[in-house]
């Protein structure tokens, strides 16, 4: 190819990975004297954080959830209480409108576990804040994948795995049906002098008799600007990819080693090509953290203060809850394996695969997730840090980054006063992004500032394929859902 019809290199972009608690994928540094978490209810501080992210570009914040206590460690919740993981956490959804009404281009990726949540009230929550947002959010789909949620929400247990995604399966199908087809464009007339707001013969009763859900009315919203929400997954199991090639519109993984991101992205990729949807109509963001300063010297000086504040009984609480271990029980010399559990199975097995020739130990694990969850720490100065992201995007063919923190909100303020500028320099962040640029562009819906193109689905999306009435059409392939790895 000539230098002429030469690709331009793919943009870097990144999202922000919170959760509305003290500790999230840092279990320990809340007790850092400049961690400033502990402001998680005061909403200053997340108008703080949303108008910092809207300077920086950031494509959206993705915000995390969990509908239990992390008490696999131990059998119990006092380590994740005592150590702050992830309770107390308050829900997520709230914040959005908070968030939004100080910003213009910033997208909203909310986590909500669709098994017990019924999908006709669901549908109808997630319209309202598309239309808060004036189109700018999206739907993080999750199953679940802790016990404690579901005894305290009436179950004995989580459901059977097959049942769980069976029951996900139909409810996709009707929420398709709510936010697609049940309002025609066209139906809200708004018409005054007539005294009609909406044509009937425009809506539609969406007739859903299913063998979860019974869902016979219409819904309750006018179409949103996006009607669906940008929908948002992360899950790397077999069944993860193929719902990611078929639903999934930005798919988070995580992953120690880039053999083992690589691995996910091609799995992705491959999987959207088999639905009948181009490779790139899946955005995959890759799990990181980023610790830099003004130079080097600086940025591992505070790699290393970070570190000494890492509480290892708080990461392994964190990591039996994500899956269904309880490594209270293993002395931490102990060699991690891969374990399949009904919590989460690539949690474990992105150690196990990550290099064939080493065996991870409980304490080195603990560690490594100390910092950043389970993806990469990048150290260094603006310049090496952009070194450091350009050539794993590069590697593993990543769309951009899911960054953590280890400091609120110092981590992501470093990331956009240091690292940003420095790929804008290199041409390596997506023009008019950050620094006050957007402010003279038109604001657009998530879907179409993230593609490029309209607000809707595209029509060889599946929820642009269901049909009214119930249950799934048989004319249409099957819907597979995932094991939906945990992302909390």
């Amino acid at each position: 190819m000539s230098a002429a019809g030469a690709r331009a290199p793919k943009p870097v972009r990144f999202n922000a990975f919170a959760m509305n608690t003290v500790g999230h994928q840092s279990p320990g540094l809340w007790t850092h004297p400049r961690d400033e978490s502990h402001r998680y209810t005061d909403p200053d501080y997340w108008i703080e954080l949303a108008r910092l992210l809207e300077r920086g570009g950031f494509d959206s914040v993705f915000l995390a959830d969990v509908l239990g206590v992390y008490d696999v460690h131990g059998g119990t919740p006092d380590a994740a209480l005592r150590h702050a993981v992830q309770v107390p956490l308050n829900d997520p959804l709230a914040l959005v409108p908070l968030m939004a009404a100080v910003t213009r281009h910033l997208g909203f990726g909310v986590t909500a576990a669709l098994t017990y949540e019924p999908p006709y009230s669901f549908a109808r929550r997630m319209s309202t804040l598309d239309h808060l947002t004036r189109g700018r959010v999206g739907w993080n789909i999750v199953t679940g994948y802790l016990d404690s949620a579901a005894r305290n929400l009436g179950h004995d247990a989580q459901r059977a795995h097959d049942e769980r995604y069976d029951l996900a399966d139909e409810y996709l199908d009707v929420v398709y049906k709510l936010w697609e087809l049940s309002w025609e464009d066209g139906a809200v007339k708004r018409d005054k002098t007539g005294r009609v707001f909406a044509d009937p013969a425009k809506v539609h009763a969406i007739g859903h008799r299913g063998e979860h859900y019974r869902v016979p009315g219409v819904h309750l919203c006018e179409p949103s600007p996006q009607r669906t929400p940008v929908l948002f997954q992360a899950g790397t199991s077999s069944r993860g990819r193929a719902f990611a090639g078929r639903h999934a519109e930005c798919v988070f993984v995580s992953g120690p080693s880039v053999a083992v991101v690589k691995g996910y992205v091609d799995g992705l990729r491959a999987a959207a090509a088999e639905a009948g949807r181009s490779r790139d109509d899946v955005l995959v963001y890759g799990q990181a953290l980023i610790v830099t300063a003004a130079t080097s010297a600086q940025a591992h000086a505070k790699h290393e203060d970070l570190k000494r504040h890492v509480d290892i009984e708080a990461a392994l609480t964190l990591l039996s809850g994500w899956t269904g271990v309880d490594f209270s029980r293993y002395p931490l010399d102990a060699t991690i394996d891969y374990l399949d559990t009904q919590a989460g199975r690539t949690a474990l097995a992105s150690f196990s695969s990550a290099d064939p020739t080493r065996r991870w130990t409980v304490g080195e694990a603990a560690a490594f997730i100390g910092l950043g969850g389970r993806g990469p720490v990048f150290v260094g100065d603006p310049a090496e840090i952009a070194d450091q992201l350009i050539a794993w995007q590069d590697a593993t063919g990543l769309d951009g980054f899911n960054l953590a923190y280890a400091l609120a909100h110092e981590t992501f303020r470093d990331v956009v006063d240091l690292v940003v500028p420095e790929l804008r320099r290199r041409g390596r962040y997506r023009p008019g992004q950050g620094q006050g640029a957007d402010d003279d562009t038109a604001a657009r819906t998530l879907r179409a500032r993230l593609f490029d193109r309209g607000d809707r689905l595209p029509a060889n999306h599946a929820g642009r394929q269901v049909r009214l009435g119930g249950p799934v059409d048989a004319s249409l392939p099957s819907l597979t859902i995932p094991l939906t790895e945990p992302v909390a």
